[in-house]
């Protein structure tokens, strides 16, 4: 189903994983999926981070979810090292093969210096290039925080509002705090968009994941970098890990309340800790 339909019709729940490299990687996602498929996502959404072998990776993945039909799936499409004509490639073998979603991000600057060319400036342009191509439920990204690549909060909003325009709904960066997204919501409005804007959940299980974290651009607030470290001076790792756990739990419950029109679960590949926080919300 076209995930605009989906968010039409009422609150979804997705889970996002990465396209493995390796045989081992890839026996853990299907065990992942298998165990997740149950819980009944309305989508599943698959990163790829650019070149061709990740995203020959993606559009594998992808498809064969789609091919087996239990599964709504949304593939992620990046700006950075494409042509418009490799990307209008790219968006038809997806149209051909029956994909109706897609991700249209900026990207990240990749390590290999041949990709770093592009031919499209921002995720807009990647928006627009796609309805040209088909008839696709097209997302974008948003963040709470401010992109890191953003002057101010309030240029970001106002290029977010832009892009959100063109585009049928956003997946927000993970965040720790509903006023974030309450926020993120509330200057949208004021920039007349109300499209929705589903908030991504990833929660913080050991205090080493508070640094990268913040690299990734979802900055940990220091009361709950305090629980996290109260948690493992009374009982080390696995403490710090179900604190983590009910963190995450009570800010879904928060946005639920908040009349958020979804959750998205990043999951890295891994079904546990979201099974667990899914379990708390939806018995």
């Amino acid at each position: 189903m076209r995930i605009d339909a989906l968010l039409a019709a009422g609150i979804t729940r997705s889970f996002e994983f990465f396209p493995p490299k390796s045989d081992a990687e890839s026996a853990v996602l299907t065990t992942t999926l298998r165990e997740l498929e149950p819980l009944h996502p309305s989508f599943v959404s698959v990163t790829y981070r650019g070149g061709r072998e990740s995203r020959q990776r993606t559009f594998d993945l992808v498809t064969q979810i789609q091919r087996a039909g239990r599964l709504t799936a949304m593939a992620h499409l990046i700006c950075v090292g494409h042509s418009r004509a490799e990307m209008r490639e790219i968006l038809a073998n997806y149209r051909d093969a029956g994909v109706e979603n897609v991700m249209a991000l900026g990207g990240d600057i990749p390590e290999e210096p041949d990709l770093v060319a592009s031919e499209f400036s921002h995720a807009i342009d990647l928006v627009e290039l796609a309805r040209e191509v088909g008839d696709f439920s097209i997302g974008v990204a948003a963040h709470p925080q401010g992109h890191p690549r953003s002057p101010d909060l309030a240029s970001d909003r106002r290029f977010l509002a832009q892009k959100l325009r063109a585009a049928d709904f956003a997946v927000t960066q993970f965040f720790f705090e509903v006023d974030e997204w309450t926020r993120l919501v509330e200057d949208l409005a004021a920039l007349g968009v109300t499209k929705p804007v589903l908030p991504g959940i990833m929660p913080v299980t050991t205090l080493s994941g508070i640094e990268r974290m913040a690299q990734m651009g979802g900055r940990v607030p220091a009361g709950l970098i305090a629980r996290l470290e109260a948690a493992n001076q009374r009982g080390g790792p696995l403490a710090v890990r179900a604190e983590g756990i009910d963190a995450a739990a009570e800010l879904a419950e928060a946005l639920l309340g908040a009349h958020a029109p979804g959750l998205h679960f990043y999951t890295l590949n891994r079904s546990t800790a979201t099974r667990e926080i899914y379990s708390r919300l939806f018995h």
